[in-house]
């Protein structure tokens, strides 16, 4: 609607009504822009206000050195090492803990005993062995722990942690030496136990591939901010670990190809004579991989499995774990990447089953993740980065584990392949977040999926410019918080009590932190702020004030806010653009105001009985009765008078210049009202399409909600006439329903398709594959 407003009108008024919303909160504004305050751990000697590590930050190291054999006959390892434990904490310690995360497959594990399971009409086997959970011998036998003088360290096992209590307290600045014998079968990773490490068996050539991760008993966390983190290992939480340097010697049959975490000792030992020469070449290949163990090469090994066993040692500094891949299938290949003044080997472990998907890409996206997450954090300082396919999805430091598979007739669909790309950027990625920056993956989940799920979005975009990422534009969260409110739990909740946990700790982090660089903040200064958190962290522990502390201290400006909207509640965004109401200045003349208001006059007195009564009625009573008549049954209001004339005159005369120009700009004014429907605050971005065609887009703070949560109004003078308004027209804001972000009203129809449901193992085509029928077409 239209509205004229007189000069004197022109004055902002403001009218006090009871919110939409008043019975969610008994205020206007409650805590949507309260700071953090005591939300977050009070700054200290070791963390500061800014976010940064204080002057007397310290953290615990821890070295090893192992042994390890694989039994490829029985699919079982044994291991031996030696710690060498680090107190660099002001505190005496009287015990120390490590963390047997095998034992979560142990027949007294708690994993099964805390997962839900009910009855279904129709059961699997592995859904019925799931709720049996057969006792196939899983999980440590710890042999002994001994100092070394060869005398027993008495311990205590609660289920997945170890407590070693030492003869005497090891005191602050001091070390100890102890070693640990040990031994675990391995299991099938992909039966109904599944997990991240095992074997898998891979029946067509007898041969088995291993992943051994989580193998050795690990050192857990000591920190200022938590004490021991031992909180018990039950699947889902990843690991908080300590910083150490390692030496690994790894026996396992002769005909093996071995990866892992650090760099190979003996590579003479151990490769070929022509293995070795392809691997010099690789090293000075900067361009495309050079394949050191070839198809044909693995192929034959796969069926002749050599009796004998060779060792292989690896080195690696300042990791915070250690990981290694083992079978006569592998395919190897490896190329070199410029990393700041050092080059770093970006190489690829895989079967015959992963080609020729993965000598294709495997190797140059583990090269392109290097070089697009380096540029946004530090440069990679690791001398390799290996992806390994599993047929699995996890980070291990320098080492990890993907899955991507074509189909047996070599095609693939592009969900397998672009799922294969993602897969390895994110896990690569990890050596970042956390392996690097090294959170707590079992407190918060987010702090290292999040993060690694957002570089892995720019990471995405940087390979090919129509990539279909999967998280992190902000409309792909919607519909999760959308979600009934039983069925959310903040960000800020540790992992093993969320219900959706791919969208609360990958998806939504991962979000919030693109909105924060496309939308709050800007490129440049997100950019700015998100290095150097990378930079003051990086081989340290930070937590999560740490990050928003470092963010808002780089940057200058207060995001409280957001962390408090996006981090610490459930609360979707839904702003709804209620009305928009638009005003001109009154600068017409007596002339056409009379026009004006004989047109609405008219408007206003046309109506259905008129009509009929023009025919129906012959003569009214006025009309027949001259004497019924007097001054107003001939007075015309719309006549324009002397009066009216002299008043617009003077009123013009006492106008100042400023006053003559503002009303003759032809200015419109739309005064806008917004509902806050969802509960997150959240900028106003709002696109104006005018009637010559023309658009423009105004950006509006969230602080505009600061003073009422619930509804606010907005006045923009604009020189072209609206024709339509779009609220959140990028699609920037994650906003849950779209229907209520148009003026006028826009309704668009949603469509729903009828599908066959189908499965398959991770990383296998399930769905359409055009490559195929292309292929059977020719």
């Amino acid at each position: 609607m239209k509205k004229l407003l007189t000069l004197t009108a022109f004055a902002l008024g403001i009218f006090c009504t009871m919110p939409a919303f008043a019975q969610w909160s008994e205020q206007n504004h409650a805590e949507r822009f309260e700071q953090l305050g005591t939300e977050l751990r009070s700054p200290n000697v070791y963390r500061t206000a800014s976010g940064a590590p204080g002057h007397m930050y310290w953290q615990q190291k821890a070295d090893h050195e192992i042994e390890v054999e694989l039994n490829d006959d029985n699919q079982s390892i044994k291991g031996w090492q030696k710690v060498t434990y680090f107190n660099n904490s002001p505190d005496p310690l009287k015990y120390l803990w490590i963390q047997l995360d095998q034992n979560e497959r142990a027949a007294d594990s708690n994993t099964p005993k805390i997962a839900e399971s009910r009855i279904n009409p129709r059961m699997s086997l592995r859904q019925l062995e799931g709720i049996l959970w057969h006792d196939q011998d899983l999980g440590y036998k710890i042999h002994s722990v001994k100092d070394m003088s060869g005398k027993d360290i008495p311990v205590t096992i609660v289920k997945t942690m170890m407590r070693v209590d030492l003869p005497q307290p090891l005191m602050p600045g001091q070390q100890m030496e102890f070693t640990v014998d040990w031994s675990f079968n391995i299991h099938d990773r992909m039966s109904f136990i599944g997990g991240r490490p095992g074997y898998e068996y891979f029946p067509k050539d007898g041969n088995y591939l291993y992943t051994m991760a989580e193998w050795f008993p690990r050192m857990a966390v000591y920190s200022d901010f938590e004490g021991w983190q031992h909180k018990q290992f039950v699947g889902r939480g990843e690991f908080a670990l300590t910083f150490g340097d390692y030496k690994v010697k790894i026996t396992v049959p002769a005909d093996h190809m071995v990866g892992a975490t650090g760099v190979l000792q003996n590579p003479q030992e151990v490769l070929s004579a022509t293995e070795m020469q392809r691997w010099e070449q690789a090293k000075k290949s900067y361009d495309k991989p050079v394949v050191i163990r070839t198809q044909a090469e693995a192929e034959r090994l796969e069926k002749q499995k050599a009796k004998d066993k060779k060792t292989w040692v690896f080195h690696a500094e300042n990791v915070r774990d250690f990981a290694w891949t083992s079978s006569r299938k592998f395919i190897w290949d490896a190329m070199a990447v410029k990393q700041g003044g050092n080059d770093v080997m970006a190489m690829s472990y895989y079967g015959k089953e992963g080609n020729p998907l993965w000598e294709q890409y495997s190797t140059k996206v583990v090269a392109h993740t290097i070089k697009s997450y380096s540029a946004r954090t530090f440069d990679y300082p690791y001398p390799v980065a290996i992806s390994v396919e599993a047929s699995n999805g996890m980070e291990y430091p320098m080492i990890c584990f993907n899955y991507g598979r074509p189909d047996e007739d070599g095609t693939y669909s592009d969900a397998v392949k672009y799922g294969m790309i993602s897969v390895i950027i994110h896990e690569v990625g990890h050596n970042y977040f956390p392996m690097i920056v090294n959170s707590d993956e079992r407190q918060w989940s987010w702090m290292d999926e999040g993060l690694n799920t957002f570089m892995q979005f720019l990471a995405e975009q940087e390979w090919d410019r129509d990539y279909p990422s999967r998280r992190g534009p902000a409309h792909k969260i919607a519909p999760y918080m959308a979600s009934e409110r039983r069925l959310l739990e903040p960000i800020m909740t540790n992992s093993e009590n969320i219900i959706q946990f791919g969208p609360n700790a990958y998806a939504k982090p991962a979000t919030a932190l693109n909105i924060l660089r496309e939308t709050i903040m800007g490129r440049e200064l997100f950019d700015y702020a998100f290095k150097e958190y990378a930079q003051r962290w990086m081989f340290k522990h930070p937590t999560p004030d740490d990050f928003f502390r470092t963010m808002e201290d780089a940057s200058g400006i207060d995001l409280d806010w957001f962390w408090r909207g996006w981090f610490f509640g459930t609360d979707p965004v839904d702003i709804s653009l209620e009305a928009v109401n638009w005003y001109k200045l009154d600068n017409r003349t007596p002339a056409e105001k009379k026009a004006d208001q004989k047109k609405a006059f008219d408007r206003e007195e046309s109506y259905v009985s008129k009509t009929y009564n023009a025919k129906d009625i012959e003569q009214t009573v006025v009309e027949a009765d001259p004497a019924t008549r007097d001054f107003y049954n001939s007075y015309n209001p719309f006549t324009v008078t002397p009066e009216d004339e002299k008043a617009y005159k003077d009123f013009m005369a006492s106008l100042s210049p400023k006053e003559k120009e503002l009303m003759n700009s032809g200015l419109n004014f739309y005064e806008m009202k917004f509902k806050n429907l969802g509960g997150l605050v959240m900028p106003l971005i709002i696109q104006f399409n005018y009637t010559d065609g023309t658009s423009e887009v105004e950006r509006i703070p969230a602080e505009i909600w600061r003073l009422n949560e619930w509804e606010v109004s907005k006045v923009f003078a604009k020189k072209k006439e609206v024709a339509s308004v779009v609220l959140d027209p990028f699609r920037e804001t994650a906003d849950i329903d779209e229907s209520n972000n148009y003026w006028p009203r826009q309704f668009v129809p949603s469509r729903f398709e009828m599908f066959k449901s189908a499965g398959g193992a991770r990383g296998v085509s399930t769905g359409d594959n055009p490559m195929r029928r292309a292929r059977n077409r020719k």
